[in-house]
């Protein structure tokens, strides 16, 4: 094959429309564009979404409004009776020893321990949150809770 062989393939190249060259140019006089109306005019250019001044669809639809979940904490719940299953008495309960325990998988904001379940053994616990009745169980049984200040 010699450079001068090259050829496009056939039907790859078409011939510019060349418009309003006479009736017989089978496109004559309106060139294409129909007759009349806002696309028929020179310079007409409408823009995206326009309906012919019907209210638009993106008007129509209602808006999607606003939703707060995005911001809001994740704690991870854990509680009181998985501590007495997974931990001997005098353990130090963190996010860390949780995770070490295989307690605690995935990511979280921080880690609350809920009051369900009787609790025997005394612990030091040291999460981002404790409910009231957490707190109360885990104090009656010799152990002591601290939550980090969010400062």
């Amino acid at each position: 094959m010699r450079l001068h062989e090259l050829a496009p393939r056939p039907g790859a190249k078409h011939r510019r429309k060349r418009l309003g060259c006479g009736e017989s140019s089978g496109h004559g006089k309106t060139s294409g564009r129909g007759h009349k109306g806002q696309k028929a005019r020179a310079g007409a250019a409408i823009r995206l979404g326009f309906e012919g001044g019907q209210m638009p669809l993106f008007r129509r639809i209602p808006g999607k409004g606003f939703n707060n979940a995005r911001f809001a904490t994740n704690h991870a719940v854990i509680n009181v009776a998985t501590l007495e299953a997974r931990f001997e008495a005098g353990a130090e309960i963190s996010e860390q020893s949780l995770r070490e325990a295989g307690v605690l998988r995935g990511r979280c904001d921080g880690v609350k321990i809920l009051g369900q379940g009787a609790l025997s053994k005394a612990f030091k616990v040291s999460v981002a949150a404790v409910s009231a009745s957490a707190r109360e169980k885990i104090e009656k049984a010799g152990g002591s809770v601290t939550v980090p200040s969010a400062s």
